[in-house]
Order: structure tokens, then C-alpha cells, then sequence
């Protein structure tokens, strides 16, 4: 193996449990690297996001998330994955600007992303026809990225199952599904991004800038306890603090290795 390559580590987000939560790409770099050799890494580890960091100034680090097929301008569990790499506390340069991330008394990591308030849209044709007729729709929202689909209760989230060709066609990042689940009072979500190559993301850390920004203000606190309903699953603690959103989550590193190339 190399001696000096780039370090690559896979990690298990918004998990305390290795194969459970959303499993990203970490990749420390040992030097600047060009757009394309990141989006080939990414293309190979085959996760929905790969992170990239390169350490800057001052102990800060310059982090990038690519996809299989593109770069996208945030990426929370990705994030959570990098800073549990790096120990925790960690102080990231991003194209959605300086992230930080910290670590409780507890043992999860808290990052502070910009909140997303949400504004309610007109359903798209296409949301309706990817939805059917067996999903409620509460309320349809359009956050910085993403589709906000409020539902009639936890049980359409989990029971959801849309055409992604026709969610695909809406000129959005994805489409977020989400509920308040009254008998655990937490809020339950899946989220869908077959327009960037993956069709359902396991635990989604940037959807949840938007998910807590609109169950903050529809529940009207600041706190709270929020759970992805995918097969894998994952649960985040969510902090409105005025315009900034912490998530708060745990990590699992499942290997590490070297990039030869």
C-alpha cells in the first residue's frame, strides 16, 4: 500500500449500530485533487455521497460531497461521517459556507447548518402522479433544495411508494415525505433523489435543515426527535437556534484503507 496516499474510510451515519444508518464515503486527502478524480471516487464507492476533505488554514478543512454522478452543495451525514473521522470537533470550508461540528457531553455530534424554512408550492403534476392515490397530502412546501411533502401520518411515509422516473422529472434535488408521529412525538421522513442517482437515501442530514425548520415552526418548538424511516433507519436530535438548524447524530466506522491511484 501507499505510504502517503489518501486515506479512505467508509462510515455508518446517524447510527450507533455498523450497518444500520447511511453509509458514506470519507476520503482525507493527502493533496489537492482535481473535480474529476473526486467524482470518480465517488462513482466507485457507489454511496449516495462521498466526502472530501483537505485540511486548510488554522485547523480548518475544505470538505466536498460528490454522488455517484455529481457534486451537491450540502451533505449532512457525510458531514457527521467526516467530523467522526477527524474526532469530533471539526470547523469544515463548504460551498453552503463554514460548517462547524461539535461534540456533547453525551457522545453525539452536533453540526450547525443553516435552517431552511420552507414556502408552500402548488403540487407538480408529476409529484401527484409518482404519489397515487394512496398517499395523503397535507401540504407541499419547496425548501433550497428539496420538495417537503407533508403527509396524513407516519404510516403513508412508510407505506410510500413512488414511481421515481415521474419524481425524477420535477426540477428539484428530491422529495421529502415526512409526518408527525403523535404516539412517539417524533418526526418520521423518507427522502427520494432518483434526479442525482439515488433513488432513496438511508438518512438524509441536509433534508433535515428543511424537516426541522417546518416541524419547528408547525409544532411551534424548537426541539426535536426525528426518525428515517428507511430500511436502514436513522434517528437525529434537530435545534432550531434562529437561523441555523443542529443536527445532532452518532457514527460508525465500518473500514478504512488507502486510495492507490
Amino acid at each position: 500500500m501507499s505510504a502517503d496516499g489518501s486515506r479512505l474510510f467508509v462510515v455508518d451515519a446517524f447510527t450507533d449500530q455498523a450497518f444500520r444508518g447511511n453509509p458514506a464515503g470519507v476520503v482525507i486527502l493527502d493533496e489537492k485533487r482535481d473535480d474529476a478524480w473526486m467524482q470518480s471516487v465517488a462513482s466507485e464507492m457507489r454511496h449516495s455521497e462521498t466526502a472530501f476533505a483537505l485540511p486548510a488554514e488554522n485547523g480548518w478543512w475544505h470538505l466536498r460531497w460528490f454522488t455517484p454522478t455529481v457534486e451537491v452543495d450540502l451533505c449532512g451525514h457525510a458531514t457527521l461521517a467526516t467530523a467522526h473521522v477527524l474526532g469530533g470537533h471539526s470547523r469544515f470550508r463548504t460551498r453552503s459556507g463554514d460548517l462547524t461540528c461539535s461534540v456533547s457531553p453525551d457522545g453525539w455530534i452536533e453540526m450547525d447548518f443553516p435552517a431552511d424554512r420552507p414556502a408552500p408550492v402548488d403540487p407538480p403534476d408529476a409529484l401527484r402522479r409518482a404519489l397515487g392515490d394512496h398517499t395523503t397530502v397535507v401540504t407541499v412546501t419547496r425548501g433550497v433544495s428539496d420538495l417537503l411533502v407533508e403527509v396524513g401520518g407516519p404510516d403513508d411515509v412508510r407505506s410510500a411508494r413512488p414511481d421515481l422516473a415521474a419524481l425524477a422529472t420535477i426540477p428539484v434535488r428530491g422529495v421529502i415525505l415526512t409526518a408527525h408521529d403523535t404516539s412517539r412525538d417524533r418526526i418520521v421522513s423518507r427522502c427520494f433523489y432518483p434526479a442525482v442517482g439515488v433513488p432513496e437515501d438511508p438518512v438524509t442530514g441536509s433534508a433535515h435543515c428543511t424537516i426541522g425548520s417546518w416541524w419547528a415552526e408547525r409544532l411551534g418548538r424548537d426541539d426535536l426527535i426525528a426518525e428515517q424511516l428507511s430500511p436502514r433507519g436513522g434517528t437525529l436530535r434537530l435545534s432550531r437556534r434562529g437561523d441555523r438548524i443542529r443536527l445532532g447524530g452518532r457514527a460508525v466506522t465500518v473500514w478504512h484503507g488507502e486510495i492507490l491511484v
